[in-house]
């Protein structure tokens, strides 16, 4: 099959590279145009990664950085970072976990410090894991517990669709985990994770090239060597038969139906990935696509419906295996059978008719809008960067995207279509128990 030349032209964002003596992947990325830098640290630990006994591990132990570190008490991360005028933060997914700042350039050194300071070590005491312990306990109170759809689906329906711990498991943590989690844990987990050869440091901006390669050499030159753990094999087969689960939400006013079909390895196979990417939009993106179309309206059977790859939505940020989602929202009384059924009609229509024309340049001219919207700003230009060296060693693929997005054929939408069957499917359904 002929590739289909993009009418979407690739960005020109330029790309440093090095690693230092001690393992540190290194990315820079100069872009003159506003006095601001972006610095983003991406650990290759994540959800997937925590042990069994240890659900929530991965996120506790992001907090845990922020409480202090080898040459700075409880507090200063925040104040050196804000006192110059920058924001910064920290969030935890299934494959990695990451930290960022954005400041303006003359304050680039002493965000380096920081994050050279705590990836030396976190001051780990019983006072900080008990305190964050329950401050993540908070969070699923209130996330979770005390909230409609808390949950819903990126909790829910792993479980459904996956047999392993790694994959199946509640990455927000038990109460009983959490709780019995010990410091003695809490620093063998920093000494095999949050090592120098399992991090990527990405640096985006107002800078220097040289002048800053000497900034990165002085702050994280010095940090001990310890090289990156193993990373085990994840793999699941895919279903042979549908799975189906429901569970009642007391808060919930109205019913919900989440499902999911396994997709293509999106680290070795791009180009098979990148036609379920588009199929999600062609599916769901705007009042014009397929599903928002029929479901919402046309039969009203549902008051919303979204598609998206991977369960915490984030197409280029995930591992092997993962999968496409749709989430819809009924009004009372609605039909989840009927949704389901809808939906395969749909999909099945699309494997079978094709597209209209004008559909699939429209949905890669939005893809490529947003893809563009989201890196236009520094920091979100160097995190996507610092994931993709982390996870693929190919920081420049940024460049590309939008570019490979516009190559996905109409063939390829239509044989991702056909996979979409309800054999492959795992679903979980919202059974609503709250306000009429």
């Amino acid at each position: 099959m002929a590739a289909r030349r993009s009418k979407i032209p690739a960005t020109n964002y330029p790309v440093e590279r090095f690693t230092l003596d001690n393992g540190l992947r290194v990315v820079l990325t100069p872009d003159s145009s506003a006095p601001v830098v972006g610095v983003a640290v991406v650990y290759d630990v994540g959800i997937r990664t925590e042990p069994e006994g240890r659900t929530g591990f991965a996120h506790l132990f992001e907090h845990l950085m922020f409480q202090g570190s080898a040459n700075l008490e409880k507090l200063a991360h925040f104040r050196h970072v804000q006192g110059s005028g920058g924001t910064f933060n920290g969030s935890t997914h299934l494959d990695y976990t990451d930290y960022f700042e954005t400041l303006p350039s003359n304050a680039l050194e002493r965000a380096l410090f920081l994050e050279a300071d705590r990836m030396r070590g976190p001051r780990l005491t019983e006072e900080n894991l008990r305190n964050q312990v329950d401050v993540v306990k908070e969070e699923i109170r209130v996330n979770v517990l005390n909230r409609p759809y808390g949950g819903f689906p990126w909790l829910r329906l792993p479980p459904i669709m996956f047999d392993t711990f790694p994959n199946a498991h509640d990455g927000y943590g038990s109460f009983d985990d959490l709780e019995s989690a010990t410091v003695d844990e809490a620093a063998d987990f920093f000494d095999r994770y949050y090592a120098c050869g399992n991090a990527v440091l990405a640096i985006g901006g107002d800078l220097d090239v040289a002048q800053t390669r000497e900034l990165v050499e002085r702050h994280f030159g010095s940090v001990s060597a310890r090289p990156a753990p193993s990373r085990p094999s994840f793999a699941e087969p895919d279903l042979t038969a549908e799975r189906r689960q429901s569970y009642p939400d007391r808060l919930a006013p109205l019913p919900a139906v989440a499902s999911a079909w396994r997709v293509p390895d999106p680290i070795t196979d791009l180009t098979g990935y990148l036609a379920y990417v588009v199929l999600a939009e062609v599916l769901t993106d705007g009042e014009a696509s397929r599903l928002v179309e029929r479901l919402v309206l046309r039969d009203r059977s549902v008051t919303s419906i979204g598609g998206y790859l991977g369960f915490m939505g984030e197409p280029f940020g995930v591992r092997d295996p993962t999968a496409l989602l749709m989430e819809a929202h009924l009004p009372p009384g609605g039909d989840v059978e009927k949704v389901l059924r809808t939906v395969d009609e749909e999909t099945a229509r699309l494997a079978t008719d094709g597209l209209v024309d004008g559909e699939l340049a429209r949905i890669q001219a939005r893809m490529a809008t947003h893809l563009l919207r989201g890196t236009d700003a520094v920091l979100g230009r160097t995190l996507q960067m610092a994931v993709l060296e982390q996870q693929r060693g190919a920081p420049e693929l940024l460049n590309d995207l939008p570019r490979l997005i516009g190559e996905v054929t109409e063939e390829q939408v239509r044989a991702a279509a056909a996979t979409l069957r309800p054999d492959r499917r795992a679903a979980v359904e919202v059974i609503p128990g709250g306000a009429k």
